[in-house]
């Protein structure tokens, strides 16, 4: 493992982590068993996503690496080979948290620099996977982002979220939040399978209900639609129906897509429980990481339109609220007060 290319005073790239930077510990518990968690001080966590990025946001919060979720699609396992880590079980088993991540954050979050852009969480890997069981890190981030009135938005695949219940209601009260749940599709035996360190999709929609009756809009990313697996019209019907019955402002599909690491993690799986579909694979993923653009399009047109046979608009988005700025001691404003209420 290359910790130490990416610690202070090192050779290598940029440090990423503090001189002191890695503990490393095994918990033998039952929730935990098989997972080894690498504790490190992290020198920044408020990252700016590259401009290549199809997502919609410029500033990401991850204060994990690696997911115990251990969905073998995930599009995030790339990143664990930055530390020399395997991308398959290793991704799954060896997780990296950044202790410090609440009170760095706070930090970022009052330099005269930061300009109070939406900060999008769950990205990556998710921040409410089980590690956050241990190390509660996410209640730290919450508050520092509430009390600076920073727009924000979490997406998750953990009912875990609803322990911070109370603390996204304080946040809503002075800025934006917006919530979403992943769920992909509502087929238990697929679940078991594709994504089988997560809540199941019944748990999750449960917390979609949960957060909507708790006044917290909540959408859902039904993502990833499965080619030849989960993509059937029954199964789409199926999954939007749940998502309507637990309340969901908005349902968004996304079909799955293969990045490297990934893909070839998926494609090990896949030729081990339906080694016939993997020439099908081929074929559709030939030209890269994403489905051809006519897939996607029907994809997407199926579902909305059982998003209006079952009644899910689109999402309202609410006028981000905002605080008063604190005064310098000079009387002027911080640099970029103005934009705390954005979006």
């Amino acid at each position: 493992m290359r910790w130490e290319n990416l610690t202070e005073g090192s050779a290598g790239p940029a440090a990423l982590f503090g001189a002191d930077a890695v503990v490393t510990r095994t918990i033998d518990t039952p929730e935990f068993r098989g997972i080894t968690f690498h504790e490190v001080r992290a020198r920044s966590i408020v990252n700016r996503v590259p401009g290549a990025s199809r997502m919609p946001f410029e500033w990401t919060v991850n204060p994990y690496r690696g997911c115990s979720h251990a969905c073998v699609y995930c599009f995030a396992r790339k990143t664990h080979s930055y530390l020399d880590l395997d991308t398959g079980i290793g991704f799954d088993s060896q997780i990296v948290v950044k202790t410090n991540a609440p009170d760095l954050l706070r930090r970022e979050l009052g330099s005269p620099r930061w300009t109070g852009a939406h900060i999008a969480m769950g990205t990556n890997v998710d921040c409410y996977q089980r590690a956050e069981g241990r190390y509660r890190l996410m209640p730290g981030i919450i508050e520092a982002l509430r009390d600076r009135a920073n727009p924000f938005s979490i997406l998750t695949k953990g009912t875990l979220i609803l322990r911070d219940l109370p603390l996204l209601r304080e946040a809503a009260e002075v800025t934006e939040v917006g919530i979403s749940v992943s769920v992909g599709f509502t087929d238990t035996g697929l679940w078991r399978t594709v994504e089988p360190g997560t809540p199941s999709p019944a748990a999750r929609l449960g917390a979609v209900r949960a957060l909507t009756d708790a006044g917290i809009e909540c959408g859902v990313l039904m993502a990833p639609v499965i080619p030849f697996l989960g993509d059937s019209p029954e199964q789409l019907r199926a999954t939007v129906r749940a998502v309507a019955e637990a309340g969901a402002t908005s349902v968004t599909p996304l079909v799955l897509h293969l990045r490297p690491g990934a893909r070839e993690w998926f494609t090990a799986w896949l030729g081990t429980h339906h080694p016939h579909l993997v020439p099908r694979y081929e074929r559709m993923y030939a030209g890269g990481s994403y489905a051809p653009t006519w897939y996607q399009r029907r994809i997407t047109r199926q579902v909305h339109e059982l998003a209006a046979e079952f009644g899910i608009g689109p999402s309202r988005r609410g006028e981000a609220r905002k605080i008063a700025a604190p005064e310098r001691p000079d009387g002027s404003a911080p640099a970029g007060a103005t934009q705390l209420s954005l979006l």
